[in-house]
């Protein structure tokens, strides 16, 4: 399992090293959509793993780090005018290329999983946001510092807003109902 995650961070940090001679190649419009669908997978694959670890506070605040980044940058991304790569000055391009929003996306819950649980779920997930971040400047959409710009506003979200994951210790509590009742059960172990 470790030697998995391993291999997962070093191929997300190539593809992250490498991305700036990779800038100036045709948009690859292909491998944009592939980070896309990693970028909107890794909110979702985040919340199932707060919900699996039975940690509803963490999805809450998984859900509230994701909004403020998501948020903060697509605020920013209206008022900082500048043009895409791949624009090169021509009329009518868009004007929100700085920060990344996508990569916003992949980042927050990236950096969720590593200050909620460790570097053993945020290590891969890195590795995840690391690719997103790759495809965004391969494609020509925007420039590595838009996306260190989404990396680092969602770090500083999550660690306002995220805080280590503690299960509870050996306190358990049950409900059941039956026509007849209902039963509340806390259980402490010794």
């Amino acid at each position: 399992m470790r030697t998995t995650k391993l291999l997962a961070c070093a191929i997300g940090a190539g593809f992250f090293a490498g991305s700036p001679a990779l800038a100036d190649s045709n948009k690859d419009v292909g491998l944009q959509h592939i980070g896309e669908g990693v970028a909107y997978a890794l909110p979702v694959v985040a919340g199932g793993i707060s919900i699996w670890k039975d940690d509803w506070n963490g999805v809450g605040k998984l859900v509230l780090a994701t909004a403020a980044t998501v948020g903060t940058v697509y605020g920013l991304e209206h008022l900082v005018k500048e043009e895409p790569p791949y624009c090169k000055g021509q009329p009518g391009c868009s004007t929100d290329a700085f920060p990344s929003g996508t990569s916003a996306v992949a980042f927050a819950p990236a950096q969720y999983l590593w200050n909620r649980y460790g570097w053993e779920y945020g290590l891969p997930a890195y590795a995840a946001a690391g690719f997103v971040g790759t495809t965004r400047v391969v494609a020509g959409d925007h420039r590595v510092w838009d996306v260190a710009t989404s990396g680092v506003i969602s770090w500083a979200y999550n660690f306002i807003i995220t805080d280590r994951y503690r299960p509870p210790q050996n306190l358990y509590s049950d409900i059941s109902a039956s026509p007849h009742g209902a039963m509340l059960s806390l259980n402490y172990r010794w």
